[in-house]
């Protein structure tokens, strides 16, 4: 028993709140997705379309103080593993930095476009949850467009990274679903 539990990888504190962050935050990216692609296509008529609207705001302004407690995470535990030993710079190394710093400057730059199309539009138009945020950019009409269209593509070249992302990261989703699978099996006495 003790042979086994000294081959366990051991991880730090900061290492375990940075996997915590990164659940919520895939958590909440999902919800983004899905409220997103689904309240693009409703008809203005709809009734609750508005309240979708603020719902998908209030949640990419979680996203993004998420983001910010992720960075700060990983600041500490780069600096952790970093201090120690210098990265061995592989083509693989390389390869992980350009797709992470990808995924974080997309987590930035997707909400950030929100928020450019929607104050472009109209002043005070980002609540979290009922409160109303400062207005980041001033309205603009002519600048509705540009952000509308650069949250759209900014949005779906972020889930493509996700996708490139699960495929990297293969192991980890197979197994990640088999516990998942054998929690949600029926258990029989």
């Amino acid at each position: 028993m003790a042979l086994a539990q000294s081959f366990k990888p051991r991880l730090n504190n900061a290492f375990k709140q940075l996997m915590s962050v990164h659940w919520w935050m895939s958590g909440a990216y999902l919800v983004l997705f899905v409220t997103g692609t689904f309240m693009s296509q409703l008809d203005r008529s709809v009734a609750y379309r508005g309240s979708l609207y603020d719902f998908h705001k209030s949640i990419g302004v979680i996203s993004m103080a998420l983001l910010t407690w992720r960075i700060f995470l990983l600041l500490q535990v780069w600096w952790k593993k970093y201090t120690k030993r210098s990265p061995k710079f592989t083509t693989a190394w390389f390869k992980t930095v350009a797709l992470h710093s990808s995924l974080y400057l997309l987590m930035w730059a997707v909400p950030i476009a929100g928020f450019l199309l929607s104050n472009s539009f109209r002043p005070n138009n980002v609540k979290f949850f009922g409160i109303v945020l400062p207005d980041l950019f001033p309205q603009n009409e002519a600048m509705v467009e540009i952000g509308r269209s650069a949250h759209f593509w900014l949005a779906y070249t972020f889930l493509a990274l996700i996708v490139l992302h699960l495929v990297a990261q293969w192991k980890v989703v197979r197994a990640n679903w088999r516990r998942l699978s054998n929690l949600l099996k029926p258990r029989t006495a």
